[in-house]
């Protein structure tokens, strides 16, 4: 019983190195994601962090700041939800499809 105990220590270990280097990768990977025809551009990584937002000018009218706002929540939204399923599609490669409590699936 203390053998299998052991390794599955030691597969866990194994499953805990393999999820710091996939969160180093997500770290690196960059999704886009644009609003209003491309005039609103965020750019996430992987990890869910905004990186980048860039607005045309164009579409910067102090008599309608709302559609400004709702352009910009937008694309924010949209570029989360791709950095999520990059996370998603890392961490079920890792498990094996497998949703284990804890981990951010």
């Amino acid at each position: 019983m203390a053998k299998g105990l052991g390794d599955l220590m030691k597969q866990m270990q194994a499953v805990q190195a393999k999820m710091e280097q996939m969160q180093e990768e997500l770290a690196e990977k960059k999704v886009e994601a644009t609003s209003g025809g491309g005039m609103v551009k965020v750019v996430a990584n992987g990890k869910q962090e905004i990186l980048e937002i860039k607005i045309d000018p164009e579409v910067v009218d102090p008599e309608d700041v709302e559609m400004l706002e709702e352009l910009v929540l937008a694309a924010v939204n949209q570029a989360r939800e791709k950095a999520s399923e990059l996370q998603m599609n890392g961490l079920s490669g890792l498990t094996g499809g497998l949703k284990i409590p804890g981990l951010p699936l």
